[in-house]
């Protein structure tokens, strides 16, 4: 097959004069370089289109694909992650992981806790502050955590944001209203284990290809997987194999999620447990990193006996299965 990749590749940006913390979610060079070698080793032809623009500028100069791997994320709106598919799908172009709708749906924690608790599944207690003097009427018990509603990566999340006053929430929301120009999600602060969960399929095809704990170490963000730690993870998050009857829950419940979000392909589930141990949802992320070291999905697959080039594999297969159900 051919297939085309579209990405962001974060130092095209830098050079184009964006700054370090608008670009966190974008991909290095080593990353799609992996990604093309694999479609390479398996056969596949593969052309690197870049982003949104450039992919514009292919499809009217009346280049196609037989299927395209997406890993673009956007820059701006809550519809940023879904404008790459939304514009194959205007083409008729089959592609790799989530569609517009879902994309959207997840990017939104809000509207993606929404639908999960709607569902009868566990998360976290939520409110949303658009202004800061929404925060004032927020009515939910301390301690609370606070982040901004679209973000991935960690932005936003740091220390400050495990909140245990109404005097710090104010602060808190009003600072990050202030820098990324969206609405903050307020949850109610889970003290439990936090657990992320790889996913690879669909419907019921869908598997966990493997659960870590994410422990924090003595030297990072306490009690928040933020910005800083994730940046810096190597030094001070320990990415933990377990397996007990929570864990196992946290595995249960990520896959029910998966389903009732519709989401496809391969993707990453974040999970906490409440104070009586039981897993709750956080958050997807349905266009997870695959940078084959520093990424959370790549390195379960690892921990789990999972190549790079097998995993890129499985969730090429799903896609390809998936299109030629339709």
């Amino acid at each position: 097959m051919k297939f085309g990749i579209t990405y962001d590749l974060r130092a095209d940006y830098i050079a184009a004069g964006y700054g370090e913390l608008e670009t966190a979610e974008f991909d290095r060079p080593d990353t799609i370089d992996a990604i093309d070698t694999a479609l390479r080793n398996l056969g596949h032809e593969t052309v690197r289109i870049g982003n949104i623009q450039s992919l514009v500028k292919r499809l009217a100069a009346g280049e196609r694909w037989d299927m395209v791997f997406n890993i673009a994320e956007g820059l701006y709106g809550f519809g940023r992650e879904a404008a790459v598919p939304a514009l194959l799908d205007a083409y008729r172009i089959p592609y790799v992981f989530s569609d517009p709708l879902m994309l959207t749906v997840t990017l939104h924690k809000a509207m993606a806790k929404h639908i999960v608790r709607d569902m009868g599944l566990p998360t976290p207690d939520f409110a949303v502050v658009r202004t800061p003097a929404e925060a004032e009427r927020v009515n939910l018990p301390f301690p609370l955590f606070a982040k901004p509603i679209a973000e991935g990566t960690g932005k936003g999340v740091t220390a400050a944001s495990k909140i245990t006053s109404a005097a710090e929430l104010g602060r808190v929301c009003t600072e990050l209203l202030a820098t990324y120009k969206q609405p903050v999600l307020i949850e109610t602060f889970l003290p439990g284990r936090e657990f992320t969960v790889g996913i690879v399929g669909n419907g019921e095809h869908a598997r966990a290809i493997g659960v870590i704990e994410v422990v924090l170490l003595a030297n990072s963000d306490p009690e928040v997987y933020s910005y800083r730690n994730k940046e810096i993870c190597e030094e001070v998050v320990e990415y933990r194999v377990v397996d007990d009857s929570e864990t196992r829950e946290a595995v249960e419940l990520a896959l029910k999620i998966w389903n009732v979000l519709d989401c496809r392909d391969s993707g990453r589930i974040d999970l906490r447990s409440d104070a009586n141990g039981h897993p709750a949802f956080i958050e997807i992320n349905p266009i997870a990193g695959l940078h084959p070291e520093h990424s959370d999905l790549c390195i379960i697959a690892g921990k789990f006996g999972i190549t790079y080039q097998q995993l890129i594999k499985e969730i090429v297969d799903e896609a390809i299965n998936r299109t030629q159900r339709k």
